[in-house]
């Protein structure tokens, strides 16, 4: 997904919106409904920690700036007493990028920094990309020394990250964060090296990193949540989200404060993992992505494969990803289960027709226009 101009992240003032349907604030993912937080007696405040879930590309400038910008925030005296966990998850902003990482010569580093200035920040104009990005930078204090040496992917980077968390909660993940940005942007460092971040989990005290990170570990997991930001309709690094509520982009420290306080006196309703699976899944449906929704979804059907809701998806999983055969398995048995589903019997027809079943494909299309004309 993406999003255009004003809505990419950067240093002007954004006003925190619940989020909607249509844009980078979105509910689609995330309970309906909010009721009031219990509070502190003595304080006022939430009783409960608030989890800041920041989503965000460590290859990101404006993810490092935004790091700044709501460190700020937290020290703030109007979030006195507010108790928050920072977790951070996966973003990429340049999927394409070599995985080993390579060397930029001077127009490409502006050009890197160009790109993320002008697909990202609020309203600068492709000349003053570059600059925007350094300025900013020093603005918040990161010195001369600002700047991209390496083009590299950051998946290995992310799932670092997630290890961290794994292993030592936010605090530790936190850290890890700063470590990968700072060899990044301030150290002249290839993220893509594995020996670069093996040092950092090393120097963070992550058991047997090296292993771990040679092994594999937390691919799946950085896969699956990059799945669930984008049925959650995250498509700027970096985006702020509390509950069910968002706030896109490197925004100054007081327009967070307001982000975090507004959102801290509200709880979004608890609802199950498998509940959410379901709409994430649908929402990567909607987005035309059915192989990620079948990656979400396949949770649910190995623990719950008796679940009509889930099969459903899954039919139609198959079906818009051209597996006609498991589509097929699927929608025969939901037909037996639930015969008077007429939107079932129209996709077991459809995907008879692209079977080349056309006969078997005609009974079923012609009840199903029976039970719902509108599905003539």
């Amino acid at each position: 997904m993406s999003t255009t101009g004003p809505e990419q992240h950067g240093p002007g003032p954004r006003k925190a919106l619940p989020v909607q349907d249509q844009d980078i604030h979105r509910r689609i993912a995330e309970p309906a409904g909010e009721e009031h937080a219990p509070r502190d007696g003595r304080t006022g405040r939430e009783a409960t920690a608030v989890r800041v879930d920041v989503w965000a590309d460590v290859v990101c400038p404006w993810a490092y700036i935004g790091k700044r910008r709501l460190e700020k925030a937290l020290a703030a005296p109007a979030l006195a007493g507010l108790a928050t966990e920072v977790v951070w998850r996966p973003y990429r902003i340049d999927p394409t990028a070599p995985a080993e990482g390579t060397r930029l010569d001077a127009d490409s580093s502006d050009a890197a920094a160009g790109g993320a200035a002008t697909s990202c920040a609020v309203g600068p104009s492709p000349v003053d990309g570059p600059g925007l990005v350094s300025r900013t930078a020093a603005e918040e204090g990161f010195g001369p020394g600002w700047g991209e040496v390496w083009r590299a992917g950051s998946h290995d980077a992310h799932r670092l990250v997630a290890l961290a968390y794994r292993h030592g909660g936010s605090v530790l993940q936190g850290e890890v964060v700063e470590q990968v940005m700072k060899a990044h942007f301030l150290g002249g460092g290839n993220i893509g090296d594995p020996g670069l971040l093996r040092d950092i989990a090393e120097r963070a005290g992550i058991p047997a990193a090296g292993t771990l990170l040679d092994d594999g570990a937390a691919d799946r997991e950085v896969r699956e949540l990059l799945l669930i930001g984008k049925a959650r309709g995250i498509a700027t690094s970096p985006t702020l989200v509390v509950g069910d509520r968002a706030l896109a982009g490197a925004q100054p420290p007081e327009v967070i404060v307001d982000f975090l306080t507004a959102a801290a006196a509200v709880r979004p309703r608890e609802m199950p993992e498998e509940v959410q699976r379901l709409r994430w899944s649908e929402s990567l449906l909607q987005q035309r992505d059915p192989l990620g929704a079948l990656t979400l979804l396949r949770p649910l059907l190995d623990h719950h494969g008796d679940d009509l809701n889930a099969r459903r998806l899954a039919a139609r999983g198959y079906f818009h990803s051209a597996q006609l055969s498991q589509a097929h398995e699927v929608l025969r048995r939901l037909v037996e289960d639930c015969p008077d589903d007429s939107y079932t019997r129209l996709m077991l027809g459809r995907t008879l027709q692209r079977l080349g079943r056309g006969d078997e494909a005609a009974v079923h299309l012609k009840i199903a226009a029976a039970m719902s004309p509108e599905l003539a």
